[in-house]
């Protein structure tokens, strides 16, 4: 199975070269070409390093019906992007009947400081007109794209780096002495299955979040349940409140803590470890 890296690069390419697709970004062609998912190939349009006017031009560019990838290359830089994603793009079709799809490749990276580090697509799971999914798979990654090129709404493609390597599918966990049921999210997926005696099924769409029957079977089975996320933990919350009404068990939530992060491995606010994750479970159980 091709690595997800080479899934990202092979169906990018098929756009820019049969779909008349394109893809914005800054520093596409340098060194790795972010971290091997650019094909070389025509189509690519190189941005400024002006991190808060890209995003605009890519939206220019769906709005005349390219179909266009915009590559954040660092997630925390959502935070320039938003503006005409969130406040343009994500809305045009409901205020305007004007369909604006873009397909926003928004990279979380581990050790990347105060600014560019961790995950952020909480932000984005709060505003209307917008698709989310944080995949960690070649599958999964497929299943995100391909929607967006059945439909013509913007999607937020929340990846993460270490899930450029993996050329495997996770699959869910059930066990028959499992105490706790483990919902992890992006990065947290790769720590999850080192915990005994617990359930993990995660999720890969955070928006819509659907239910599915493997999880209310697995928490009606253990009495509780923990969504382990790599980002902060309000967007976990979200998720968790509409398991425990369906539910009625209880859901936790972990996440990045509530603090600033450094560049250090001492100082770095990531994904939580197995050893918090084990720290929540004893906490909570």
């Amino acid at each position: 199975m091709p690595t997800v890296a080479e899934t990202i690069r092979e169906s990018t390419r098929i756009h820019l070269t049969s779909n008349n697709g394109l893809l914005f970004g800054q520093c596409l062609e340098a060194v790795g070409w972010v971290g091997g998912t650019v094909p070389d190939c025509e189509g690519i349009v190189e941005l400024s390093m002006a991190d808060v006017s890209g995003a605009g031009i890519a939206v220019g560019a769906a709005l005349v019906g390219r179909k266009p990838i915009y590559v954040i290359r660092y997630q925390g830089f959502m935070w320039y992007d938003a503006a005409p994603l969130l406040n343009y793009a994500a809305k045009s079709k409901e205020m305007w009947n004007v369909p604006c799809p873009i397909f926003i490749r928004s990279i979380a990276s581990e050790g990347a400081g105060p600014v560019a580090g961790g995950s952020h697509h909480g932000m984005v799971m709060r505003m209307p007109g917008i698709k989310v999914f944080a995949p960690m798979t070649p599958n999964e990654w497929l299943e995100g794209w391909n929607y967006f090129l059945e439909h013509d709404e913007p999607v937020y493609c929340s990846e993460h780096r270490d899930s450029f390597k993996i050329n495997y599918e996770l699959k869910d966990v059930i066990k028959s002495d499992s105490k706790i049921t483990l919902l992890p999210i992006s990065a947290a997926r790769l720590f999850t299955s080192f915990i005994p005696k617990a359930d993990v099924i995660g999720i890969t769409w955070l928006k819509p979040f659907k239910v599915t029957d493997v999880m209310k079977a697995s928490l009606k089975k253990t009495g509780i349940g923990l969504i382990v996320d790599s980002d902060f933990e309000q967007s976990g919350k979200s998720i968790a409140h509409t398991l425990m009404l369906e539910t009625g068990v209880p859901v936790h939530v972990l996440g990045l803590e509530d603090n600033t992060a450094g560049f250090s491995k001492e100082t770095d606010n990531g994904t939580p470890s197995v050893k918090r994750i084990l720290e929540k479970i004893k906490e909570i159980i």
